[in-house]
């Protein structure tokens, strides 16, 4: 093994790309020692393919979470940089952070909402190309 990369992970890298159909394998039982030999083989005919279904779902994530975002309200603790609440839940703490006790405050997500639409139209127009 010139690479130092272990042979358990090469198998591993290979199968999930056979799974997705991007490489093929052939079996040939070797003569002398009775082992099965596999013989790997890209198919970049099924890349492009592979790719487009990835941005799709990419897409509909995304599509799912713009949504969210702009049917909820959230708040913050200005203390804990961490925290953020939609509204459901930062009023069962009554509007408290859960970490420190200190006032969460709304905040504006307008710039996550504009992110996440420059990306899904990023996303589709490549797929329209």
């Amino acid at each position: 093994n010139d690479s130092g990369v272990r042979i358990n992970i090469v198998r591993k890298v290979l199968y999930k790309l056979y799974d997705k159909a991007l490489v093929s394998c052939t079996r040939v039982r070797d003569e002398k020692t009775g082992w099965f030999v596999f013989y790997w083989k890209l198919q970049p005919e099924q890349l492009d393919a592979f790719i487009r279904s990835r941005k799709r779902k990419s897409v509909d994530k995304l599509k799912a979470r713009l949504e969210y975002e702009k049917s909820h309200s959230f708040f913050t603790c200005n203390k804990c940089s961490n925290i953020r609440l939609p509204f459901e839940e930062a009023i069962e703490t009554v509007f408290k952070c859960p970490k420190c006790s200190e006032q969460l405050v709304e905040c504006d997500n307008s710039k996550i909402i504009d992110e996440l639409s420059k990306v899904i139209q990023k996303l589709e127009d490549e797929l329209s190309d």
